[in-house]
């Protein structure tokens, strides 16, 4: 026992360094992720012509692909168009692939809730004088945030675990730091996996345990809009 003890004291401020990598790559883009996400599941929700069609191809081309094949994209295949400001280095590259890749679930979620809303109450809300931006304001995401809540966690989740291969651009995440590590220590191997795979949960946990939370402010707060 006392021999992973040891271990784990050793490699553990190494895998702390690694996961601050991770908690500050993984942050930014959820933040950026969602905020863009957010706008094109409006105008997709809208059905806004063209912008309607041209994002769909947008999200169907991202959840279509594996994000590592995206991560190439941004890292390797854009620097080699010869444009100067899509030259990036890993952490910029690793931030706008999961902020992109993250969009287009965010996307799907915002439009799906939003059109869950009854139209009945847009247009009532629109008889009454209000504008559009109003009753999405007002009437209609107070609704909608019910249904994106918990959908979002698990988006949030699978983007911290998506940040695991970020290693391939040589980024040195959490991942990244413990198969350094692996080669000093080869006999610990399955140990440092086991590290890394808690410090993930410790991470993803209590985001889950918060969106719980969340939706039930949200839902004991935020009641069905109603208009007569």
């Amino acid at each position: 026992m006392q021999p992973y003890i040891d271990t784990a004291l050793t490699v553990m401020p190494f895998l702390l360094k690694g996961f601050l990598e991770t908690l500050k790559i993984s942050s930014l883009a959820i933040i950026a992720g969602s905020a863009l996400g957010f706008v094109i599941g409006v105008i997709r929700s809208y059905r806004v012509p063209v912008a309607h069609q041209l994002l769909g191809v947008y999200i169907h081309l991202l959840r279509g692909t594996p994000f590592l094949v995206q991560l190439y994209v941004f890292y390797f295949v854009l620097p080699s168009t010869g444009i100067e400001w899509l030259h990036w280095e890993s952490f910029m590259a690793a931030f706008v692939a999961l902020s992109v890749y993250t969009s287009s679930y965010v996307a799907e979620i915002v439009r799906g809730a939003i059109e869950s809303v009854p139209r009945g109450q847009t247009e009532a809300a629109l008889t009454l004088g209000l504008r559009r931006l109003q009753v999405l304001r007002l009437v209609v995401l107070p609704q909608a945030m019910r249904l994106i809540v918990q959908p979002m966690s698990g988006v949030y989740v699978m983007l911290i675990k998506s940040t695991a291969i970020l290693s391939v651009i040589g980024l040195s995440e959490l991942t990244r730091q413990g198969e350094v590590l692996m080669i000093t220590y080869p006999a610990k191997t399955l140990f440092i996996y086991g590290l890394i795979a808690a410090v993930y949960f410790v991470y993803c946990y209590p985001l889950l345990r918060l969106a719980n939370w969340v939706e039930r402010r949200v839902s004991g707060r935020l009641a069905p809009a109603s208009l007569h």
